[in-house]
């Protein structure tokens, strides 16, 4: 077991892969010689070589399409996209060619590509750094898509991930990137700050696709995050003394909608939280699911806390987060209800 923060464990996942198979290579914009801009790749061009561990232009539908080529012929692909506002060049290749080769094909063709890319705020990176938009993959049949909470799970995620035959979209939350931030403030925290890393295996492990963790069991509500959003959540659980049930999904798609299931039918109340903006957010989703199969057995209305129906605000980003304030508003709105 090593401490490690999240970028850590991202590079170390990244590191056992490749230790074990040669047919996975890295690509992205300065993923290479630099080992990308928040140094997630730093030192294994320098390991595996430049024919493994590669720069490309800045284009990000060249990326991506070169990639589900790789992928087609044998290759195990792992791109960086170097911001998920980036992403939306290679929108076309993910949906049109990566998400329906096994389809199209027959399962003639698998697709094992991994799409890496940091996403969220908290980091004063404004509207073209800091988006949110993991509803837009969840919508597509035929990939998955992943959000670590935590570096344990950010690398055993990631390296099923790899090793899964279909598409993965990986978001990992940047504010997060060098370890747990104190959720109980409003008001920002250094992003950069050095923070108590996480202790990781040094061996190699997975985390199973499509399989929440409960964080902290509880009995008077259910709290379904993800991400950065996990930590809010439990702060402001803590912060008012709440017996709630806090499920960290990990995965979106596929969904561990039994996990949720039990939890909302032994709760009765379900609060859902995440970065993205309200309308056809994720949680609109996950409120949609939690009506059909708990209905009878729900006490109050579900209730989101999300981000504004904005375009993300760079001057106001720690008020568009959802928060302390907004989550106790929230959690007592589900409570008394």
């Amino acid at each position: 077991m090593t401490a490690r923060n999240m970028i850590q464990a991202i590079n170390h996942g990244l590191q056992c892969a490749m230790e074990q198979d040669d047919r996975i290579v890295i690509a992205g914009e300065d993923v290479g010689y630099f080992g990308g801009v928040f140094r997630a790749t730093h030192g294994l061009q320098q390991q595996f070589g430049k024919t493994r561990v590669f720069d490309t232009p800045i284009s990000e539908n060249g990326i991506i399409g070169t990639a589900i080529g790789m992928a087609a012929y044998g290759l195990k692909p792992v791109v960086e996209i170097q911001f998920a506002d980036y992403i939306y060049p290679g929108y076309d290749q993910i949906v049109s060619e990566a998400a329906r080769m096994r389809y199209r094909t027959a399962g003639e063709w698998t697709m094992p590509l991994v799409i890496r890319s940091p996403y969220g705020g908290g980091i004063y990176g404004g509207q073209t750094h800091s988006q949110s938009p993991e509803s837009l993959f969840t919508h597509v049949s035929g990939l998955r898509t992943v959000i670590p909470s935590n570096p344990y799970d950010a690398k055993g995620l990631l390296l099923a991930a790899i090793e899964d035959p279909d598409p993965v979209v990986f978001f990992e939350p940047k504010r997060i990137y060098n370890g747990p931030f104190d959720g109980h403030h409003d008001k920002p925290v250094a992003p950069w700050s050095k923070h108590p890393a996480s202790e990781v295996p040094d061996d190699y492990y997975t985390v199973p696709l499509g399989k929440a963790a409960i964080v902290r069991p509880g009995e008077a509500v259910t709290v379904l995050a993800y991400g950065t959003m996990v930590h809010v959540a439990l702060a402001a659980l803590e912060e008012n003394d709440i017996d709630g049930e806090l499920i960290d999904l990990r995965t979106l798609l596929p969904l561990d909608i039994e996990t949720i299931e039990e939890s909302v039918k032994k709760t009765g109340r379900c609060l859902v939280v995440h970065e993205a903006t309200r309308t056809s957010g994720f949680g609109a989703e996950l409120s949609a699911l939690v009506q059909e199969r708990c209905f009878y057995h729900l006490e109050a209305p579900v209730v989101r806390v999300a981000g504004w129906d904005t375009p993300y605000p760079h001057a106001y980003e720690w008020i568009y987060f959802p928060g302390p304030i907004r989550m106790r508003t929230a959690l007592k709105k589900v409570l008394e209800a």
